[in-house]
């Protein structure tokens, strides 16, 4: 079971990974980076993508759970990953589900043209589900 560290030099093993980060979406604080950032700040980096996730998990047209008061219910978010395409770069944001509050999530930066959406997604699925926190 890997923690943050090894998850993320797990993560730059993909082809074509510039950078990876663990944050948490919440409070939108780094939690580890890895690599490149693309904005050249982790912290800047995992701010501004944590309200990405937010927006994702929280928003009721995604399906988020209620308990029925309108609140999120105290379970995981009902996405399991974002993917956003850039002209040049893959961002994917995979949600990891923790037995507290699930509010932790993976992103990795992608290069385009070296890259592999399709197992990054799946590696990175596969790495926060054995994430150890």
């Amino acid at each position: 079971m890997p923690g943050i560290d090894e998850c993320l030099l797990e993560a730059m093993l993909l082809p074509g990974a510039l950078g990876a980060g663990v944050a948490d979406w919440t409070s939108g604080l780094a939690l580890g980076a890895i690599g490149q950032s693309p904005g050249g700040d982790h912290e800047a980096t995992a701010a501004e993508t944590a309200e990405l996730a937010r927006t994702a998990a929280e928003h009721p047209g995604f399906g988020a759970p209620t308990d029925g008061t309108g609140d999120l219910a105290a379970v995981g978010p009902p996405v399991e990953d974002l993917i956003i395409t850039t002209r040049t770069a893959y961002h994917v944001l995979c949600f990891v589900e923790t037995a507290f509050d699930s509010s932790v999530f993976l992103h990795l930066w992608l290069d385009r043209q070296d890259g592999n959406l399709a197992l990054a997604r799946l590696r990175l699925r596969d790495l926060a589900e054995r994430l150890v926190l």
